[in-house]
């Protein structure tokens, strides 16, 4: 059973929902917290852009399996015990960069990152909409939605803040996320607990993952979409300090980071979108503009030009929001009510391989072609599954959006 809180009275002296916002955007924030940093971690340990992208998607595997294991917990024990269990596994993941003892403590570290995110993204957009109150639902909705991509935007922006004009680049923004993880701890032990049983509490099992033979026509283009656009923020979250330093020539931490919030800026813009326009039209055209977006990355690349790289960001993170939100609706509406969470598990699952898979290619292919060549190929492959994508659910839009009207 879940409710809105107890005693008004109390309630009153508790954070409300922006608290739990503000707690799922620090927590949040430290998965994406190295990414200026792994140059510095290249430099200092001496591995290649292919090991990079390794540390990188071994932070999917551990969303993943948090996911399939623990996606519905917070259902079961309590919003408020998971999200102490996530602050605590961010805050192991923090130490483990700060010891910096080589590439074993980097994995670790990512893979306690990845558990992390998986068990905020389910509970902590719960623990929002729950305590929200009546009528306000929607303002709710916003703000776990900045929250999480607000977060994940931020961490690259404030660790390339720090480590380009702070002293000790590889130590102070994991200080600071601490410091930050432990207000988040007070917060969240200070929240309402709005999931409460009546008689016996049921038992904790791993929630899997199940995509039902009615809803399989609608998961597999959407689910898709989300592939495709989960893997432009994996290719910025773990390639782009690469492309900038050794194709673009920019040097500067902060840059780095400013143009990695920018894309999940614009990816909080194109989920607000899609409320306007609706699922249907969000869609195929979020998929257009994600391929427009992935055509001005590849040009950057080609012509060696960081205005255009940052408007490539800019159209892309819209493009992937738009298709992310309107797939992530449709495949809702289409699961059952007795298979639904783990229908859209799943369909986290590939958005998460999606992050994984290509990035790791990209790593593959620098060897070879370098971290130019290896970035026009990610581009091109990335535009055909889009635009191969955005016809299908053009010509054969998903039934489950057929009756959604646009939202003003």
């Amino acid at each position: 059973m879940i409710d809105s809180g107890t005693d008004p009275s109390r309630r009153r002296l508790r954070p409300g929902y922006l608290g739990a916002a503000g707690v799922f955007a620090v927590g949040m924030m430290g998965t994406t917290l190295p990414t200026p940093l792994y140059g510095l971690y290249r430099e200092q340990i001496g591995f290649s852009e292919l090991i990079v992208t390794v540390v990188f998607a071994v932070y999917a595997v551990g969303v993943i399996v948090a996911l399939l294991l623990a996606g519905g917990a917070s259902d079961v024990l309590g919003r408020r015990p998971v999200l102490v269990v996530a602050l605590v596994l961010s805050a192991l993941s923090a130490v483990c960069f700060l010891l910096e003892g080589g590439l074993p403590l980097l994995c670790l570290g990512r893979v306690l990152s990845g558990f992390s995110a998986g068990l905020f993204s389910g509970t902590g957009t719960a623990a929002v909409l729950d305590l929200a109150p009546p009528g306000r639902r929607g303002r709710a909705a916003l703000a776990a939605t900045a929250a999480n991509m607000g977060g994940l935007g931020l961490g690259p922006l404030v660790s390339g803040l720090l480590a380009e004009y702070a002293p000790r680049p590889l130590i102070l923004p994991f200080l600071v996320h601490l410091a930050l993880l432990a207000v988040a701890l007070v917060v969240t032990l200070l929240l309402a607990e709005t999931v409460h049983h009546e008689g016996a509490r049921p038992p904790l099992r791993p929630q899997g993952m199940r995509v039902p033979p009615e809803v399989r026509g609608v998961f597999g283009p959407c689910a898709l979409a989300a592939f495709a656009g989960f893997s432009l923020l994996g290719l910025f979250t773990a390639v782009a300090p690469a492309f900038l330093t050794e194709t673009l020539g920019e040097h500067n931490l902060a840059v780095t980071g400013a143009v990695v919030f920018s894309v999940f800026c614009a990816s909080t813009g194109g989920q607000l979108l899609m409320g306007r326009i609706g699922a249907r039209a969000a869609l195929p055209w979020g998929c257009a503009v994600l391929a427009a977006g992935l055509v001005l990355v590849g040009a950057s690349l080609l012509v060696e030009s960081l205005p255009l790289l940052l408007i490539g960001a800019l159209t892309g993170g819209v493009g992937q929001g738009m298709a992310f939100r309107a797939g992530l609706t449709a495949v809702g509406a289409a699961a059952p009510e007795q298979h639904r969470g783990a229908t859209i598990s799943a369909f986290f699952v590939v958005a998460y391989l999606g992050i994984s898979l290509p990035v790791v290619g990209v790593g593959a292919l620098t060897v070879g072609l370098g971290v130019r060549g290896a970035g026009m190929v990610f581009t091109a492959c990335a535009i055909v599954l889009v635009v191969a994508v955005g016809a299908r659910v053009r010509v054969h839009p998903p039934r489950t959006l057929g009756t959604q009207a646009p939202r003003g």
